[in-house]
């Protein structure tokens, strides 16, 4: 199970994948766990954390109702970590994101976000209903969802930017 603590600490990646980093992740720093209740099942190869779920590693920080981590092989090597209800992943540097649902896949090396996703960093703000970070090629797609039943169209993708202040004063404006 110690690997699994150091997978956990990749669910932090979307907020730093999906928006500019200004600093560096410490994926060597150590990563603490505390939740409500613990649950190792041997039978199933699944630990999960449950109840007010809290990974910190340096000054990355990961909330979500539920996390549960599923192991493969005879070396119980992790293949997916999920977390589940209210999830949400914060970095100084990177800024917040929010979703349902995060889903690492450790061997797809995939960080996939679902439901109401939002990024926000500073006065930046996107929403969409998906969000798919390849770790490998650092490359980030927030989806805006499927077209609902009797929907004219399907879901959209927002953003909102709020360009930093000038230090010019407008033209007339002495």
């Amino acid at each position: 199970m110690t690997r699994v603590f150091f997978l956990l600490a990749l669910l932090t990646v979307p907020a730093a994948a999906a928006a500019p980093v200004a600093g560096k992740h410490d994926a060597n720093a150590p990563i603490n766990v505390s939740a409500d209740k613990f649950l190792a099942d041997s039978n199933a190869k699944t630990g999960t954390w449950t109840g007010n779920v809290v990974v910190v590693q340096g000054d990355m920080r990961m909330r979500a109702n539920s996390v549960r981590v599923n192991v493969v092989g005879k070396d119980n090597k992790p293949d997916k970590i999920l977390a589940s209800g209210n999830v949400v992943v914060d970095s100084p540097t990177s800024g917040t994101v929010t979703g349902d649902n995060g889903v690492y896949d450790v061997p797809a090396r995939t960080v996939t976000m679902t439901g109401k996703v939002v990024l926000t960093r500073d006065k930046d703000v996107m929403r969409g209903s998906q969000l798919t970070v390849n770790l490998e090629t650092g490359v980030a797609t927030l989806g805006g969802g499927a077209k609902a039943p009797g929907a004219a169209s399907g879901g959209r993708v927002q953003g909102i930017f709020t360009p930093p202040p000038s230090s010019n004063p407008a033209p007339g404006s002495n």
